[in-house]
């Protein structure tokens, strides 16, 4: 009976995680997020290039120079390294990732930033709906209730005293 409680419990739970994700699936954001990784390999490829061709050049002028691998043709930092005990450390490979990370981050922050804009004015030209009456409509709306409420009253009245000229 336990056992039956517990394995219900948990379907349930996976029923509502597959529902979710029907939900998060049907909303488009796998769409949003498909199209996010695409772009997202792209300018890495860009910043790569950027990188290697420009940056590490840079680093390893500043750090001693560099070579060309014979087996892939790449340029690789000779300086930007030092060694401890006979294990080489290679801070110039380093300083090349962190500047290829930065330059990743502020390409997706312009990206993201220049979207968010395009949203907000999109929302901008929904709400530009009224908010509200007018004053001039507002007293027209106060006019058109006081006359309301006087006629009902004239014909209350006229009403009142058909009813006691009946009873005459």
């Amino acid at each position: 009976m336990e056992k039956e409680k517990i394995a219900g419990s948990a379907l349930k739970k996976t029923g509502g995680f597959f529902a979710e994700f029907k939900k998060f699936i049907a909303k488009g954001n796998v769409m949003d997020l498909a199209v996010g990784v695409i772009i997202g390999a792209a300018f890495q490829n860009i910043v790569a290039a950027l990188t290697g061709s420009f940056i590490n050049p840079l680093i390893a002028l500043l750090t001693g120079g560099c070579k060309k691998n014979p087996e892939t043709g790449a340029l690789e930092l000779v300086g930007g390294q030092f060694t401890v005990k006979g294990v080489t450390f290679d801070y110039g490979a380093f300083i090349s990732a962190v500047i290829n990370f930065l330059i990743m981050a502020l390409i997706l922050f312009i990206l993201i930033r220049s979207v968010n804009k395009l949203m907000a004015l999109g929302k901008k030209k929904e709400a530009a709906a009224p908010a509200g009456p007018t004053k001039d409509q507002e007293l027209l709306m106060e006019i058109r209730d006081l006359l309301k409420a006087q006629a009902a009253t004239t014909a209350a009245a006229a009403a009142e005293a058909n009813a006691k000229a009946d009873t005459e």
